[in-house]
Formats: C-alpha cells, structure tokens, sequence
C-alpha cells in the first residue's frame, strides 16, 4: 500500500467520535467536555476576531480535531481528520515554533503557501500545546479567510497563556480521571470484601449455634468439676462469637444494601424477645442483670432488630461494668414512644469520645482488646432505622445507654 493510501486509509471523523471508536476517543473527550477549553476558544475569537477557532491532536502521522468553533463553516467538528501533510501543525510539532501570519498575501515566510491555498486560509496562528511532562499534545490553532491582526503581541501572548492552560487543564483531567478510576477499584474491592464477610458470617452462624447447643447440653450433665467449671466460661465465648458473627453480618449487609432495612410489626412481641435475649445474656456471663419492663401498650417495631441492639447494648455494659455489681435493664413508654436503658457501673466514657462510640470500629480507651468496635455502630443504626437514636451519659459512676425510638 502506497503512503497515500495508508493515511487516507486511517482518517477518521466525527462519526467516529460520536460511535466512541475514534483512535483518539480519550483525548477527544477531555477536550470536548471541557468548560474551559470552550471558553479559551471563545475568548480567542472574540479578542482576535478569527472566526475559526479549534484545539488539535497532532502526533508525527495524524492531524484530529478536538474541539472547534467554526463560523467560517469549513465543515471540521470533534473528531474530524485531515491529512497531516495538509497543514501547517506539522511544521509546529516538528520545530517547536508557532505559525503566525496576518495576511498570507503579503508574508514574507508564507506567500502563496500552498496549504493556505489550498483551504482559502488568508490569517493564521497555531501555537504548540504541551503537557506539563514537556511532551507535545497538539496545537491551539485561529484561522480566517480575510486578514486578522494576530501577530500583534498582545494577541500572542494570550495564545500562548491559552495554551499553556489547555496543557495543565490536560493534565487535570489525567489526574482527575486516575482518581475516578482508584475510587471506583477500591469501591469493587469494598464490596467483594463485604460479600465475602457476609457469606462467610452466613456460613460461620451454625457450627458456632451447634457447639453452644452442645455446651449448654454438656452443662446440665454431670460432669467432673475441672470440666464443669470449664462450661461457663466456653458458652461466654461462644455467645461474644455469635454476637461478633451478628454484627459483622449486620455491617456488611448494610453497606451492600445500601443501610438496614427493618420489618415493622403493629404489635411486636418486644418484652418477650428482650426477656430472652437478657436470659442469653446471663447464661453466656453469669452475671447479674436486673429487668425491668413495663411496656403498657403494643410497641410498633422491628423486635428481633431492636433486640439485636439491646444484646449489643448489654454485651457492652456487661464487658465494662464493676464485678459483682448488676446491670440494669429498663423498657418503658413516654410521652414521645419507646424508652430502652442499659445501666452499668464502671469507669466511665470521657465527654468527648461519647459520639465516637458510634462510628464503625471505634472503641474507648477503656477498650479491652475485645471486638470490632462495631457492637454501638450496629446499634445506633437499628435505632435510626426506626426512626429513633441512642444517648449515652454518665453519671455518679453509672454509664447508661438509652434506646428512644417514636
């Protein structure tokens, strides 16, 4: 094939661009949408009065427009390739220097260029672009088919600030699309991993509900002492398993579905769910833990979820109450809803780490090294979810958490 051949052979144009199989579909686009570029080009023809103004790709074998303002209809759009032979881009690319004449007529350089002839071009100026790397992007290019003063030097130099900000503003994009595309694998990434704790919390769920079934069988036989003592502590365990499991479950079941999502019942058994979830409680930790509800009328709500929150609330009171001392449960109605209080006696929350208890692995500094620090956060959301919220204060040595939901 003859080098005629081959470039015809590779031009493109604005269709091809508009069908996104353009070879210079990227850069194209950058340019394209680009506010500033547009208005660099308006600025251009406004202060020069040419009334063609374009940004062009130019490599050592392609010319491709990029952007273009053309009142002059010589019929050249985004994407559209002209022969690089055809123009004086070339000339710009290969040395580095800017092509500039008032009157093709008159010119000393560019008298009866062929090229002007050839596109009725009479002013021109095309001044090069680079990246901020120092490679060669393309040109800022002005053409009119009457005489235009852009040699003065007022015009010039705007032309080359104009084009030194088309090559940063390049830049720009680059750095900008680069982030876009990080964000979007970490994003992936985030979700493969939540699918991933999900399942295998899912999967994890049984084997741990078994061997407590078993513990709690193992307790009520006779067994000998070491081993009977051995029991309680084990089935304590395995109940902070199952609430980790719970709540690492819960976390990355929200974040997939954008939140927790609640089924509300008109009159759900709420005492009755809490009552049991207060009997795991003391079973798993054989530790005191005083109820007190007194709910006087049906309680509209996501029991099994509200409980959830409850066993979070009393996991924590229980790991950070003084020994021997109970843990208080209280469930009422107000004047606004529904009241939950876990109360425990210990060291208490310093003021400002108190709103940090709800954020996702967050712990206090009084932190044992047990958890994920997702127990509050779980928590919190049940209760946003129903439209509610948590409060913690301390008091006179006593730390108390309050579900409030309407």
């Amino acid at each position: 094939m003859s080098d005629a051949k081959l470039r015809k052979a590779v031009i493109q144009d604005h269709a091809a661009f508009l069908d996104g199989e353009h070879d210079f579909q990227d850069d194209i686009l950058k340019l394209a949408g680009s506010d500033l570029v547009g208005t660099i080009l308006e600025t251009v023809m406004l202060a020069t009065s040419m009334r063609f103004a374009a940004v062009a790709r130019v490599t050592n074998e392609r010319w491709v427009a990029c952007r273009t303002v053309d009142e002059v209809n010589f019929g050249l759009a985004a994407g559209d390739e002209i022969d690089i032979q055809s123009t004086f881009c070339q000339t710009v690319r290969d040395t580095s220097e800017m092509v500039l004449f008032n009157d093709v007529s008159t010119d000393e350089v560019y008298l009866n260029h062929p090229i002007a002839a050839k596109f009725g071009i009479v002013s021109y100026a095309s001044i090069p672009i680079y990246r901020s790397d120092g490679s060669f992007f393309g040109t800022l290019c002005a053409i009119d088919t009457v005489p235009r003063n852009v040699k003065h030097p007022r015009a010039v130099a705007m032309l080359e600030m104009f084009a030194d900000a088309i090559g940063k503003s390049l830049e720009t994009e680059e750095r900008l699309e680069a982030q876009e595309q990080l964000v979007a694998q970490e994003r992936e990434m985030a979700r493969i991993q939540d699918e991933f704790v999900a399942v295998l919390g899912h999967d994890l769920r049984n084997p741990v509900a078994a061997l407590h079934s078993g513990l709690r069988l193992m307790g009520k036989q006779s067994l000998p002492e070491g081993a009977q003592r051995l029991v309680p502590p084990m089935l304590a365990s395995l109940q902070r398993m199952g609430d980790l499991i719970d709540n690492i479950m819960m976390h990355a079941k929200a974040r997939l579905g954008g939140g927790i999502r609640i089924e509300v019942s008109p009159d759900a058994p709420l005492a009755e769910s809490l009552n049991q979830i207060v009997e795991e409680v003391r079973a798993a930790s054989e530790r005191e833990i005083l109820l007190d509800l007194s709910f006087d009328q049906p309680v509209c709500c996501d029991a099994p979820r509200v409980s959830q929150a409850i066993a979070n609330l009393l996991s924590n009171a229980v790991r950070h109450s003084t020994p021997g001392v109970p843990v208080r449960l209280s469930g009422k109605h107000n004047a606004t809803g529904v009241e939950i209080s876990v109360a425990n006696q210990g060291e208490e929350v310093p003021e400002d780490m108190r709103q940090d208890l709800f954020h996702p692995f967050r712990r206090g500094t009084h932190a044992r090294g047990e958890g994920l620090g997702l127990g509050l956060y779980i928590a919190d959301s049940i209760a946003k979810a129903h439209g509610g919220q948590i409060d913690v204060t301390c008091e006179d040595g006593t730390t108390t958490f309050t579900f409030r939901m309407p």
